[in-house]
């Protein structure tokens, strides 16, 4: 199913390929030098829900779907694949599998970031005594040395979005697993990992900084797997991967798939592979993507905040001796809160909403509260609208979404602004919802900043076309990058943000209501 039109013909030069194995699609872009887009493909992820709260991904239909994209988009491009001097693959982040080393088959399905089904497990380890224990044994010693890296254990929590309660579930659960894993035949990995995995034929077992530092189990400060935790959980230190540089030559493609050895030359999680695809590349930039979730991304360059409330550190990437440092805070339920108002037939397409959501005053009091909020992972927050009225229409509900999006985006700005000790610089916005001026607009009042939107949208397939290109001497460096950025479309702050407060004050009031449901 190609998302993009065929180019006008093969050419006798060089080319990148950046593939994004997101939550909802997988897309495959082939980038040239001047990173034109000149063939394009899409499939949609189906994901698998075989119990409440199970969220799973075959690795056997997201094989075929990774590589069918691929061979799409070359053709689609009017290429042939020996003209592909590179591949990059962005992923979603802490989606995990598990497989035997020797045979290669997989113990169970892709469990996705989304799946729920160790909620039991978090809320058990939450209420320990031993979780108390450890708080204060940290908070003293971060007390007395000042060192950051013990701030975030004194107030370690878990929650279903990490990988470590759910890789714990898989060894209580699983006996397969549980006993290679003993046996020391047992490789864990996630989606770069599984897809590196196959395409060399099971000949290379690896990931990348930014991956692993995004599944709560690698370390940060250290730059390694953590031990402490793994031991806390059970949890064999042995079937992590090695880490590697994220632009980096990490083997071919077996020729069997693609006809040539097309090499891959980075693996990189897509909210920091967007981050490079901005060209986010100097301490203080910001990066907010708004798709399936929403998630603010600031670069703090070679320091590394610890944990706080709300917001979390994070690899960006590792090139050489250059290691970049991110923060983060995120929300769920963006992309998907949108996709369902349109299931539900509140609208028709989404590119109008932005006409309905304008075509009004106000939301007439009207507010929509999402599954979760960035100060707090509730999974008891009741998704719900309130303050329905005889005279309520489809533009107010759709309005009320929106606004909450641009409401959830000034509480996680508000909390970076407060915890982030480095002055920020301009916003740069990337994913699907990004193309919606309403909360574009909406947004840039409330945090008065200025945004800027790129002409293309999908930054994390071109993250990693960049990071693959400067592994592979495509490009030479990140000025060159810079210079290859095109933006369509600014937003500067046009309101007061005093201007939103009753709104904002009414959809806060909302949202105490709805917790605890």
């Amino acid at each position: 199913m190609p998302c993009g039109q065929p180019g006008s013909g093969a050419a006798p030069a060089l080319y990148v390929v950046g593939v994004d194995v997101g939550s909802t699609a997988v897309k495959c872009h082939v980038y040239d030098r001047a990173a034109a887009v000149r063939g394009s493909s899409c499939r949609k992820v189906e994901s698998l829900y075989p119990r409440p709260g199970w969220v799973e991904l075959d690795p056997e239909v997201l094989w075929s779907q990774f590589v069918g994209v691929i061979k799409e988009a070359v053709q689609a491009a009017g290429l042939h694949m020996r003209q592909v001097a590179a591949l990059g693959i962005s992923t979603q982040r802490s989606t995990f599998i598990t497989w035997h080393k020797r045979t290669g088959k997989p113990f169970h399905n892709f469990i996705s970031w989304q799946d729920v089904r160790s909620a039991e497990l978090v809320n058990s380890w939450n209420r320990s005594l031993l979780l108390k224990v450890i708080h204060v044994i940290f908070t003293v010693l971060h007390f007395f040395t000042g060192n950051d890296r013990y701030l975030a254990p004194s107030f370690l929590t878990f929650s279903t979005q990490q990988t470590s309660m759910k890789l714990s579930w898989v060894f209580k659960n699983i006996p397969e697993a549980d006993e290679a894993a003993k046996k020391n035949n047992c490789c864990f990995g996630t989606v770069d990992t599984w897809l590196l995995y196959r395409l060399t034929k099971g000949s290379v077992f690896a990931t990348d900084y930014s991956n692993a530092s995004s599944t709560g189990v690698f370390e940060p400060f250290t730059k390694c797997w953590n031990p402490t935790l793994c031991n806390l959980l059970s949890i064999p230190m042995s079937i992590y991967p090695p880490v590697k540089d994220t632009s980096f030559n990490f083997g071919s493609a077996d020729p069997e798939i693609f006809g040539v050895p097309i090499p891959i030359m980075a693996l990189v999680a897509d909210q920091q592979s967007a981050m490079f695809g901005e060209c986010c590349f100097q301490p203080g930039d910001v990066k907010l993507t708004m798709g399936t979730g929403g998630f603010w991304n600031v670069n703090t360059g070679g320091s590394l905040f610890a944990s706080h409330r709300g917001l979390y550190p994070l690899i960006g990437w590792k090139i050489g001796e250059e290691v970049v440092y991110l923060t983060e805070g995120s929300v769920s339920n963006i992309g998907t809160t949108i996709k369902w108002a349109q299931d539900i037939n509140l609208f028709t397409n989404v590119d109008e909403t932005a006409k309905m959501a304008r075509s009004i005053v106000d939301s007439q009091g009207v507010c929509f509260v999402p599954g979760f909020q960035a100060s707090a992972n509730n999974s008891y927050l009741c998704a719900s609208f309130m303050g329905l009225k005889p005279t309520t229409t489809r533009n107010h509900l759709v309005r009320a979404i929106l606004e909450s999006v641009a409401f959830r985006n000034k509480q996680l700005f508000d909390i970076i602004v407060k915890k982030v000790r480095i002055p920020l610089q301009t916003v740069r916005a990337d994913g699907g919802v990004s193309n919606n001026s309403f909360v574009m607009q909406m947004t840039s009042d409330l945090i008065n900043k200025k945004i800027e939107k790129p002409s293309n949208t999908d930054m994390s397939s071109l993250g990693a076309a960049f990071l693959a290109g400067l592994a592979s001497g495509l490009w030479t460096d990140k000025e060159q990058l810079k210079n290859l950025r095109r933006i369509e479309a600014v937003f500067e702050p046009q309101k007061d943000v005093k201007e939103y407060k009753p709104a904002m004050d009414t959809w806060m009031q909302a949202v105490k209501c709805s917790l605890h449901w």
